[in-house]
């Protein structure tokens, strides 16, 4: 439970070097960074919040 917080983590690094290997800069995939890492925070959220419930 307590590494949930790295669950964004993966897919924001495969994310980056995506950008890096088609050479678009960081600036134009801000917005793919924001989706993976508040997708990725709210499922670590509801995940801990089901291990809560179901202790």
């Amino acid at each position: 439970m307590t590494r949930l917080f790295l669950l964004p983590l993966l897919p924001a690094l495969l994310w980056f070097f995506f950008l890096q290997y088609h050479r678009i800069p960081l600036k134009k995939g801000a917005r793919g960074f924001y989706w993976i890492i508040g997708l990725g925070w709210g499922l670590a959220g509801f995940l801990s919040l089901m291990m809560v419930l179901t202790r």
